[in-house]
């Protein structure tokens, strides 16, 4: 987007709607009403603006999906306390129509689409199965131990590799943190097994994942029937009936397989499901194991999170339940998807 473009998105932010002369004149009559209108067509083809009207009754607005992507300054929001914050506090159904368009820019898509095209090349190098597969223990014992530390788990990364390669148990860890990090193991097993099985979804398979990654810790396998407690630091209530998470899941579901870039149908697994919430416990490390599922299954490189700051990312997610915002997040899961490149198979 070149400055122009940035300065008329600036301009509707301002203005609830309005015409291409009205651009015109706020530029001075600097630039031809050809050229406002070849940018209004970039911006509406980029979901950012939306067209409505014919002819000289032509209007232009603001789109549902700049409300979600909009750059927004974190730290600023963070300073309200979360009792105050303006937040949209029930689930929001219309979140898989917006999410239906572009969900990254033209920038970020050439971003990952270059580091799926190095990963490749790195992974074309590697004729040696017994290497492959040291390679990607390595991916799942830092996923294992980063994602059950998102989760409050004490092991530390070496605890995770002496339990995973050695069976060791980490003295002082209780036998919850113990099993956590063994079924992320079984998980992440599983899904490079079974990549077929996630190329196209369906909600048995998040159930399937879920009940991996929960076993023998106590958590209901199924759906939840009630409401789940509060979430802490925000206002936000997930969806409290068995229906409206059944139809959420649903909808998650075909919304995913709609899309065509691997790496926006891994990005929404891992957000939808931790906003819907489907599961008494477990949802977050489901999302994260899915959306790494997904990205197995599309021939690309898991994320391990492995430097992710996990009060960010509890920020970024919180961001999007409060306000439906993806910016924050996007960030983080490029960021992470680069780290994954550049560490692994390199």
């Amino acid at each position: 987007m070149n400055k122009r473009q940035k300065q008329i998105i600036e301009y509707a932010n301002k203005n609830q709607s309005f015409k291409n002369k009205d651009l015109v004149a706020f530029f001075d009559e600097k630039y031809s009403r050809e050229t406002i209108t070849r940018d209004l067509s970039l911006l509406c083809k980029q979901n950012l603006l939306k067209k409505s009207g014919a002819g000289a009754f032509v209007i232009y607005s603001l789109s549902e999906v700049y409300e979600i992507i909009k750059e927004i300054d974190v730290e600023k929001y963070y300073s309200i306390p979360y009792t105050e914050r303006e937040i949209k506090e029930k689930f929001n159904f219309e979140i898989f129509e917006t999410l239906e368009g572009d969900i990254f820019t033209k920038e970020e898509k050439e971003k990952i689409e270059d580091l799926q095209k190095e990963f490749i090349k790195n992974f074309s190098k590697y004729d040696s199965q017994t290497l492959i597969n040291k390679e990607f223990e390595r991916i799942m014992i830092e996923f294992s131990w980063k994602s059950s530390v998102i989760e409050g788990n004490t092991y530390s990364l070496l605890g995770t590799e002496a339990l995973i390669k050695e069976n060791v148990a980490g003295k002082g860890k209780t036998k919850e943190e113990t099993q956590m990090i063994l079924n992320h193991k079984d998980a992440f097993n599983e899904s490079i097994q079974n990549k077929e099985r996630f190329q196209k979804l369906n909600v048995s398979d998040i159930e399937y994942i879920h009940s991996v990654l929960t076993k023998g810790l106590n958590i209901a396998k199924n759906i939840r029937t009630g409401p789940v407690g509060g979430i802490t630091g925000t206002k936000y209530k997930p969806l409290d009936n068995l229906f409206q998470l059944e139809e959420a899941l649903k909808k998650m579901t075909v919304l995913i397989n709609k899309k065509e870039l691997f790496f926006e149908k891994a990005f929404l697994g891992l957000i939808l499901i931790s906003y819907i919430q489907a599961f008494e416990d477990g949802n977050k490390r489901t999302a994260r194991m899915l959306s790494n599922a997904i990205l197995l299954a599309n021939n690309s490189i898991p994320l391990s999170y492995r430097i992710v700051d996990v009060e960010e990312y509890k920020k970024a997610m919180l961001l999007f339940y409060e306000m439906n915002s993806i910016f924050y997040l996007k960030q983080i899961f490029i960021e992470q998807f680069e780290d994954a490149v550049k560490n692994y198979f390199n």
